[in-house]
């Protein structure tokens, strides 16, 4: 159970990255600033490094250890498993994307507006809600 509750503190913080960092993009492209353009890369680099980062990592590291020690010699059988895998596959582009816009806006070259970032930010949402009745239903 050790296990289980640090992987979910881990994917708290994480989700907390990936649902605020796509938001302060949205705020970033909407400013018309300097100062205020400068704000937001601040903010948009210690997130992402300092928060979204390490709770990804901490996520994938006790969910590796969960799946080593508890799943694997059955993944096989377990179609809810390979499903929740795959999503999260998705949730780690989706993380290494979001790194890719934070360096677009620290060089200035977002060329996105803060419509798309409105809906780039529910992609994670989604696929939160899939990953959690995934994990909890284990459905056949």
């Amino acid at each position: 159970m050790w296990l289980k509750a640090w992987h979910l503190i881990g994917m708290v913080t994480w989700f907390a990255g990936l649902f605020y960092l796509p938001r302060l993009f949205v705020y970033h492209a909407m400013s018309e600033d300097e100062i205020s353009r400068e704000r937001f890369k601040v903010m948009e680099r210690k997130l992402y490094y300092g928060i979204t980062t390490p709770g990804g990592l901490f996520t994938l590291f006790f969910g590796l250890w969960m799946l080593y020690d508890y799943a694997w010699a059955a993944w096989g059988g377990q179609l809810w498993l390979t499903l929740k895998l795959t999503l999260i596959g998705l949730l780690i582009a989706y993380h290494l994307y979001c790194g890719k816009l934070v360096a677009d806006f620290r060089k200035d070259r977002n060329r996105r507006s803060h419509v798309w970032f409105r809906w780039f930010n529910e992609l994670p949402v989604l696929i939160l809600i899939g990953v959690v009745l995934l994990a909890v239903l284990k459905p056949a």
